[in-house]
């Protein structure tokens, strides 16, 4: 995105007031009683602010251009938080073009209300414009612009910002500093981050945070915690921003254990009633297996903000809970909370995952009537539940009808499809599209390869492994892990490094027996490669999940749930074995994929037999 470098001023926006300078009366109270009058407005509107009252804001606005008292400019600066707060940036625009005298705090609080709410370019516009009007920047506007800047992701102007806030003198000034750092975290700059982190003679919760969420985003987890234990070795006082991205590091690591201990801080801090920490705690019960837990704290937060409920939307879709993500959908309609493409998003998921192709039609078509247009994201989960449910060539129809470039998300969700329902026709159809997109992802070649494999077909599926190669492209290694004392583990199919490697394989050896008297039969087609039927039987016994459960069996307690993680999609074979021995056991266990949740208990699991 790029922004033009010469003046231009800003246009002006269209009030549903209709108001004008014209509209000024001049005041007519004494000194005395307009004093007092001032200062009465004043607290009203910062009482109005605080309780959220828009009917009542706006009725003290027009008594305020009755009165004249508009023209201050403090209450012109009340008057523009009040709306910003209110979220209707717009009409904070407007009350700032009607203010006659414009101090540095009117240009700040007008910057800051467009970037708090959605409006980063408009806030760069009038930064601009004031700049072009002689006002010298503050320590409160460097802030607003760089903040602009990170929401829009783009590093180039806030670096200009930031060299302009050096020749000024505000170097050593902690919140010009802390906005700067926060501002290249999120532009993914996490090294320039770290140097102007690492120089600021003093550091505050904005410039921590900024760092933590910086490397949260960009996957360094460890570092990301290690500044948190940082940040609270030197008594910092951390904010709801800050315990929301150390739990989503601890959700993303599946580090239960570390992050129930940070949910404890939130309850003793009392942050465990932000609606920001609330969704990251949500994120973390959910991908950790305890979707009792995101249900628990989605109940007790008392104001829920759009993030948290879709949080919990997805939350109960990836552990199968379609019925209960349509309830929370009406829940946020009927209480005024508008969905966004990513509610959508979480909707159609769980429709693809539940095998409910006409609910997942129906909210396609929902979405135009919430002001929603559907993207390439949104029309990959249309296709991917057309494809699940074998109703390919209604997914190819869907893809054709687009009315934008089908993306290599597109294709890998029709060519699922083709997988499971062994389509290698139009799967060979899709390879040659998606491929004339340019380089793709190892995940279209597996797709590819395994598709043909399930059919049978392993000449062609060697061919496809083949092109990955010659390609270039790596594939990811299959990996499961376990958290047990602190300890992550981690395993590979085949994998002997493990300490306990000998216990490991004997145990598994030992519910291969088992689970076979109890009914288990291989099912050796999802062995992707041609080899000898006993070697086959062999290749999938020792799948990375079944190490992991087997590990699980020998070292927790009995009373003890079993949680894997695995980083690809759970082979069919696997899925099916898992329930023999989570019955034979009498455990539950829990497995995550790249997909959703499983939860095997008793012989079953929470997915129906359908993901």
């Amino acid at each position: 995105m790029s922004y033009p470098l010469v003046h231009q001023p800003v246009q002006e926006t269209t009030h549903h007031l209709s108001l004008s300078h014209s509209h000024f009366p001049k005041p007519s109270l004494n000194p005395q009683n307009f004093e007092l009058n001032f200062r009465t407005i004043c607290n009203n509107l910062l009482s109005l602010t605080q309780s959220r009252s828009l009917l009542k804001g706006l009725a003290l606005h027009a008594h305020m251009i009755k009165s004249g008292i508009q023209i201050i400019p403090l209450v012109s600066h009340h008057l523009i938080n009040f709306y910003s707060k209110l979220q209707h940036p717009l009409d904070s625009a407007q009350v700032f073009h009607e203010t006659h005298f414009k101090s540095s705090t009117t240009w700040s609080s007008v910057i800051s209300s467009l970037a708090q709410n959605e409006q980063p370019i408009l806030a760069l516009q009038y930064f601009r414009e004031m700049l072009y009007n002689g006002v010298r920047p503050d320590d409160h506007i460097f802030p607003c612009a760089t903040k602009a800047c990170g929401i829009l992701s783009d590093y180039r102007i806030g670096q200009s910002i930031h060299c302009f806030s050096l020749k000024i003198g505000f170097e050593s000034d902690v919140f010009v500093g802390s906005s700067v750092v926060d501002m290249y975290a999120k532009c993914g700059k996490i090294d320039i981050a770290r140097e102007v982190f690492d120089q600021m003679p003093e550091r505050n919760v904005v410039s921590w945070s900024g760092m933590i969420y910086g490397y949260a985003q960009m996957g360094e987890d460890e570092e990301a915690l290690r500044l948190f234990k940082l940040a609270l070795g030197e008594n910092l006082d951390v904010n709801d921003f800050t315990f929301s991205s150390v739990i989503r590091v601890c959700g993303n690591s599946t580090l239960l254990e570390l992050g129930k201990q940070i949910h404890g801080l939130c309850l003793k801090t009392s942050y465990d009633s932000s609606s920001f920490v609330g969704s990251a705690l949500i994120s973390l019960y959910s991908k950790c297996g305890l979707v009792e837990g995101a249900y628990r704290v989605f109940d007790e937060v008392p104001l829920r903000n759009l993030g948290m409920w879709n949080a919990m939307l997805i939350a109960c879709a990836q552990h199968g809970h379609a019925r209960k993500v349509f309830d929370l959908f009406k829940q946020m309609e009927s209480v005024g909370m508008k969905p966004n493409f990513i509610t959508f998003l979480c909707v159609l998921y769980a429709c693809s995952h539940a095998g409910l192709v006409q609910e997942g039609k129906f909210y396609f078509d929902l979405m135009k009537k919430h002001g929603v247009e559907p993207g390439d994201q949104h029309y990959a989960s249309l296709v991917d539940c057309l494809g699940r449910a074998g109703k390919l060539q209604e997914a190819v129809q869907v893809i054709e009808e687009m009315p934008m470039q089908p993306t290599e998300s597109v294709w890998g969700a029709l060519l699922t499809g083709c997988r499971i329902h062994r389509n290698t026709e139009l799967a060979a159809y899709v390879a040659d599209s998606v491929f004339e997109l340019g380089p793709v992802s190892s995940g279209v070649h597996v797709l590819l390869s395994n598709a043909y494999a399930a059919a049978g077909r392993y000449q062609e599926a060697a061919k496809a492994r083949k092109m990955l190669r010659d390609r270039g492209v790596k594939k990811e290694t299959g990996l499961s892990w376990v958290e047990e004392g602190n300890k992550v583990h981690t395993f590979a199919a085949g994998d002997r490094s493990h300490s306990k490697s000998k216990e490991i394989y004997k145990k598994l050896d030992e519910l291969g027996d088992y689970i076979e008297q109890a009914g288990y039969v291989a099912d050796t087609n999802y062995v992707l490669q041609q080899v000898a039927g006993q070697e086959k039987s062999e290749t999938i016994r020792y799948h990375s999940e079944r190490l992991a459960i087997a590990f699980a069996l020998i070292t927790f307690p009995p009373e003890r749930p079993i949680r894997v993680m695995k980083n690809l999609r759970v082979c069919g074979d696997c899925h099916n074995a898992i329930k023999f021995i989570s019955k034979i056991t009498r455990r539950v266990i829990i497995v995550r994929d790249n997909n959703r949740f499983h939860r095997f208990e008793d012989g079953k699991c929470s997915c129906g037999d359908y993901w």
